[in-house]
């Protein structure tokens, strides 16, 4: 099973990145996905979360409208659209799925982890 993330990069303020993360092993479309962050210093935070079935999304506080999850099931892949980016949204982003249907916060709760990939956001 391998979650494999990509699309990090510098970004100025303002920009914005889109994340991919493709599976191998694993069928997405079977349990919920999420997008956490860690970055320097700080603990991981779960940053989105979408459900199985995609009827449900979370959003952290600090992303609220900026930022969107989304999956494509075809392709067993999802991403984490961020816009108007700000230098707090600077850390490495992993992406994970569960088999559960519920979206969770808690860093245990997910099966399957990528291996991150950095996002820097800076002038």
């Amino acid at each position: 099973v391998q979650l494999q993330a990509s699309g990090g990069g510098l970004v100025q303020p303002g920009g914005s990145l889109r994340l991919s993360c493709v599976a191998s092993g694993v069928t997405l479309a079977k349990g919920a996905i999420g997008w956490f962050r860690q970055a320097p210093g700080k603990e991981r935070e779960r940053v989105s979360c979408l459900t199985r079935t995609g009827g449900n999304t979370y959003y952290g506080d600090s992303v609220k409208g900026r930022f969107t999850i989304s999956r494509n099931n075809a392709a067993n892949t999802m991403y984490l659209q961020m816009n108007s980016l700000k230098p707090e949204d600077t850390a490495v982003y992993y992406c994970a799925a569960r088999t559960s249907y519920y979206c969770s916060g808690r860093d245990a709760d997910y099966d399957y982890w990528g291996q991150g990939t950095l996002v820097t956001v800076s002038s």
